[in-house]
């Protein structure tokens, strides 16, 4: 019965069928939002419950289910739903803002971030800026933390909002006013309340209309991605047939290789984190398209100066398994597990590419990729003519990157003589910068990094930050260093990303979260892109105004004068795309499991790399550079 639905017109029944997509003017990776069947029809239905009539009795106004909350498991396209549903509002009525909770939201983080979107309409009346109505999306909805009474206090806050209309204040100054609040409706998503997730109070579970959203379908995973590759492998930029034909096997692939991944690698105590959904997927082809979408530089063509040439359709194979291992394999905490993943890649590259060679060896290939080996033009004045661009393609040696590496790491000793690094990039160390130079070059490309300390993860990332020429931040921390300090820093980082349009890479390390409350700013700043407080009500419409001359230059429609809602919009994608955080933690200790329950979007919005214990080789290579020029008095076999 949920395949059909009634036509309204012939009162005929109809079998559901995915909304047309537009075709957006620049095609953004990371902000693609592409309906399928099951989000169309959760579309409907929530617009639908929306618009249900009051019902009045003798006592007292009810209301109807105007407000939906959706459940289903991580990767379900939840958020992607609300989001596609807020896209369609007409934006002179209707205002759209998104709050993200983690374990540590409080009453006063949603009183706050309510608060920064209302102005005063008479007395103690307020409504949604510029007198429009406003829908609050709450994310995570189950996550506040549960007290010794059984309560979760940030979700008694939102219920008062819906129930009374309206809050009270909780700064000092008017503790205990009441303030009205008209003109809101709302939406929920949360995970299904089982394997220690919590459930929401009934007394809140009321005013929703709870909706099942169940993990999509094979059809729909086929459908959203072949569209995109569809897009991108546009016949009359890619004329090979070779490379047209590849392409459509690849969706089949990746989708074989993830069902059998999440099915083999399950998680447990120790592998909390071997969760693999529809964001691993997305991740995969994110890292093709990085190719696809620049044809001009030939990379499946030319293949590069590879030692063995290969034809277009085998190198767009060996790509494909290259972003596989970036996305499932290093995240694995054993080796055991890796060579489990290896099993499975090998054995669905020979099923699903049989077709292109009847050779194995040539299918199961091991080539590496990167964006920075290109090198820039100076003329015989030593002047920069022209910065080489980031173009992402085969590595032909580990020997030939890595003298390339070393030649940057130059650069930046000479640049910042007082912070000079001494890398010794053996093999280990090589896979991991290349890791790291992937992620953070990556429009809204974010990384938590796992490993113990000493395993080389901050000077990694501060060399990987140069080689990608982005300005490097790691906060400097001091004994009064607080949370308003942090939300100066994030501030300060908006201003560089978002006006000024500077990529930038921002590190935190275990040592400088000196209260859990700066996860829960990390949280909603990876969420959403937004952080209460950081930004004053005052200030945004002068930060979204300031985006202005680059938003005429991007996305531009001649004779279109854009409202500050949208330019503040464009400026917070543009911040999250240039914006690239870095978590630096250690699996050690209990901490490490706790955040990743209380603080879900700092483990599921980056890319993770686990950092295994240095093998033997590493460990020579480094004495070995140290002690090889160093005179010891003692034989040769002896040194």
């Amino acid at each position: 019965m949920f395949d059909y639905y009634v036509e309204p017109t012939t009162k005929d029944w109809k079998v559901w069928e995915a909304e047309q997509w537009t075709v957006p003017k620049r095609i953004i990776f990371s902000q693609l939002l592409i309906p399928t069947l099951d989000s169309t029809r959760a579309e409907f239905i929530i617009d639908k419950i929306s618009k249900l009539p009051r019902i009045r009795n003798m006592e007292r106004e009810e209301h109807g289910h105007y407000h939906t909350m959706l459940v289903g498991g991580p990767g379900t396209a939840k958020t992607s739903v609300c989001l596609m549903y807020a896209s369609k509002f007409d934006k002179d009525e209707m205002l759209f803002k998104r709050i993200n909770f983690s374990s540590a939201t409080s009453p006063w983080n949603f009183q706050e971030q309510i608060e920064g979107e209302l102005e005063k309409k008479q007395g103690k009346t307020f409504h949604p800026n510029r007198g429009k109505k406003m829908t609050v999306f709450i994310d995570d909805a189950s996550m506040p933390v549960i007290n010794l009474w059984g309560d979760q206090v940030t979700l008694e806050i939102a219920r008062q909002l819906i129930e009374l209309k309206g809050m009270y204040f909780l700064d000092k100054d008017n503790r205990g006013n009441f303030r009205v609040i008209e003109n809101l409706q709302f939406i929920g998503a949360m995970n299904h309340p089982t394997n220690g997730r919590n459930d929401i109070p009934h007394r809140f579970k009321r005013h929703f209309f709870s909706l099942n959203m169940p993990a999509p379908s094979t059809r729909s995973i086929e459908n959203i991605y072949g569209r995109i590759l569809e897009l991108l492998f546009n016949p009359k930029k890619y004329t090979d047939n070779t490379i047209m034909q590849t392409k459509n096997m690849l969706t089949d692939a990746t989708i074989a290789l993830w069902d059998q991944v999440k099915r083999r690698l399950l998680p447990t105590p120790a592998t909390f984190h071997y969760v693999f959904n529809m964001r691993e997927l997305s991740r995969v082809f994110q890292g093709i398209c990085t190719v696809a979408q620049k044809p001009e530089f030939n990379v499946l063509q030319d293949s590069l100066a590879l030692k063995e040439k290969m034809p277009p359709s085998l190198f767009l194979v060996s790509l494909w398994r290259h972003e596989c291992v970036r996305v499932f394999e290093d995240k694995l905490v054993k080796e055991s597990d890796k060579k489990v993943f290896h099993d499975l890649m090998d054995k669905t590259t020979k099923d699903k590419f049989r077709d292109l060679t009847p050779e194995d060896d040539v299918l199961l290939t091991e080539l590496q990729f990167c964006d920075f080996m290109r090198n820039d033009k100076f003329d015989e004045y030593g002047d920069l003519i022209e910065a080489a661009p980031f173009v992402y393609e085969a590595i032909p040696d580990r020997d030939g990157v890595r003298k390339i590496i070393y030649k940057k790491m130059e650069a930046y000793n000479e640049k910042f003589p007082t912070k000079k690094m001494n890398l010794v990039i053996f093999d280990d160390a090589l896979g991991h910068l290349l890791r790291i130079t992937r992620i953070i070059n990556t429009p809204s490309g974010n990384a938590l990094l796992v490993g113990v300390g000493g395993s080389g993860k901050q000077s990694l990332t501060k060399l990987a930050a140069f080689i990608c020429k982005h300005n490097f931040f790691q906060i400097a921390l001091t004994k009064s260093y607080n949370q308003n300090n942090l939300k100066d820093d994030i501030r300060q980082l908006y201003e560089n990303c978002g006006p000024m349009g500077q990529s930038s890479c921002f590190i935190l390390t275990d040592a400088e979260i000196k209260q859990e409350e700066f996860l829960e700013s990390m949280n909603s700043m990876l969420a959403t892109g937004e952080v209460a407080g950081v930004i004053a009500k005052e200030d945004k419409d002068t930060f979204a105004l300031s985006s202005k001359v680059h938003w005429t230059k991007e996305v531009g429609i001649k004779g279109y004068d854009p409202s500050t809602l949208e330019l503040w919009i464009y400026a917070i994608n543009r911040v999250r795309d240039n914006l690239h955080t870095v978590l630096s933690f250690s699996p050690v200790g209990p901490k490490f499991r706790e955040r990743a329950r209380r603080f879900p979007a700092i483990f599921s919005t980056v890319t993770i790399n686990w950092f295994l214990p240095w093998p033997e080789e590493a460990l020579v290579a480094v004495s070995s550079s140290f002690l090889s020029n160093f005179d010891v008095d003692c034989t040769k076999e002896t040194k």
